[in-house]
């Protein structure tokens, strides 16, 4: 079931997405990320403690086309936009997110050097898959919903709770991932970018079962208004 919301025009181009659906796609994000970490380790035999940079890179591989195809049915301009366009629209922001991403782990000091680039490459096309993909495939090029998902985190329907709430658990999970490494224990897993990985990727787990939570409990509420 879809509920349709009015925009400013007066149109239909926002689809409220149900509890059902959002929970479908969820998992299908959930199974996507389950297969591009079992790929690279029992089909390649990679892993991110031994090789880091190509794990990255085949979980970016494996799990980007998913989202992108996912949210780009989610797109709020309909009458606007087409599915392919949406999907052109991810595909632009994978790069575009990866450098932000990049950018932004290297002033909060991420290493800097010809050998970390790959490492901190691929772990920045991960997050962007993770954080700036969904709303460029929502939203396109809109400031007004960007800044309102990602600046003041305000959501107003099932979509935002979809976007905003795993890429701030993935940017906050990557944070406190980075805590370990600097910690003298000497494991393997404290390398860059170990750590933050496996905290991005739990923080973005988090963020999808809150999400759910969200959309079930704002949906009862909407239901128990129109009683």
């Amino acid at each position: 079931m879809k509920m349709k919301m009015k925009d400013k025009n007066g149109g239909n181009a926002i689809l409220s997405v149900s509890p059902l659906k959002a929970i479908t796609l969820q998992l299908i994000c959930l199974l996507g990320l389950g297969l591009a970490f079992w790929v690279p380790n029992h089909i390649c035999s990679l892993d991110l403690i031994t090789h880091p940079s190509q794990t990255l890179c085949m979980i970016s591989v494996f799990l980007a086309p998913v989202v992108i195809f996912l949210y780009s049915h989610l797109r709020h301009d309909r009458s606007q936009c087409s599915y392919v366009k949406a999907v052109g629209r991810g595909l632009l922001a994978l790069p575009a997110g990866a450098v932000v991403n990049a950018l932004g782990a290297t002033i909060l000091g991420a290493p800097v050097g010809f050998e970390y680039f790959p490492k901190t490459f691929n772990w920045s096309l991960l997050m962007s898959v993770l954080t700036f993909v969904p709303a460029a495939c929502v939203f396109g090029s809109s400031w007004t919903d960007w800044h309102r998902i990602f600046a003041r985190t305000k959501a107003s329907e099932s979509t935002d709770y979809m976007i905003s709430l795993p890429a701030h658990g993935a940017v906050i999970g990557a944070w406190f991932g980075a805590w370990p490494m600097p910690l003298d224990w000497e494991s393997p897993w404290q390398e860059w970018p170990i750590c933050v990985t496996y905290g991005a990727i739990a923080g973005y787990l988090m963020g999808l079962v809150a999400s759910l939570g969200c959309i079930i409990f704002c949906n009862r509420q909407q239901h128990l208004k129109e009683e």
